[in-house]
């Protein structure tokens, strides 16, 4: 379930992806099958697939379906809830970013007023000090904001696993379906009646648990 930025480049990056993994695959196995081929001690292909069966699946047994993950991100109540929740972290977070900010440009215009006043070494300890201040304030704003990505995550995968999971899995089996497609990148063609099942899954969702606590991130 890991947002909805530009789904056209989500789709552009997922397609590239896959088949950069599939030549990758496709290699490794060209490298073992000639290893395997030319070893002493290996076995021909006929005698290694003696133990595959010839039983393949026909169009007539297929049932399949497509859940649009993207949809149900946007339209659940529970992760809209989740969603609020992690951007009210993130509101306080750059709030007291703007606090800090004025406090610090304050100082420096006060440490810049000071140069004719404090010696050298004082001035210089200033400096360092303010400069110490900037960075571990850059360091903690910084964990800060991963720790409240972390936790938005953790309950994005309580969600799933505990929720959505076995809805869709409920739903498989009332429906008796086969497989089930991540719309967002299958294609299909017009008059499919029945195939999109993204509706019901939000339906349910929202019936089973409408809304997650996410735990609270270090420093809050």
């Amino acid at each position: 379930m890991v947002q909805t930025k530009e789904n056209s480049a989500i789709k552009s990056y997922a397609k590239t992806g896959i088949i950069a993994a599939i030549v990758v695959v496709i290699a490794i196995l060209g490298i073992w099958i000639g290893t395997a081929i030319n070893g002493r001690d290996g076995v021909s292909v006929d005698r290694a697939l003696e133990s595959v069966s010839s039983d393949a699946v026909t169009g007539a047994d297929l049932r399949m379906a497509i859940v649009r993950m993207d949809a149900i991100q946007n339209e659940a109540r529970a992760l809209q809830d989740l969603r609020k929740q992690r951007e009210s972290f993130e509101t306080r977070l750059r709030d007291e970013l703007t606090a800090q900010q004025k406090k610090l440009e304050k100082e420096k215009a006060e440490i810049e007023k000071s140069q004719d006043v404090l010696s050298q070494d004082a001035l210089q300890r200033r400096v360092v000090d303010y400069q110490n201040r900037v960075t571990k304030l850059q360091r903690d704003l910084n964990e800060r904001a991963q720790s409240i990505e972390e936790s938005f995550q953790k309950s994005l995968v309580e969600i799933q696993t505990k929720h959505l999971d076995p809805i869709i899995e409920g739903i498989i089996a009332k429906k008796n379906l086969s497989l089930v497609l991540d719309g967002r990148f299958a294609r299909t063609g017009a008059g499919v009646e029945n195939l999109d099942i993204t509706d019901e899954v939000v339906s349910a969702l929202d019936k089973k648990v409408s809304k997650v606590k996410m735990a609270t991130p270090k420093g809050f």
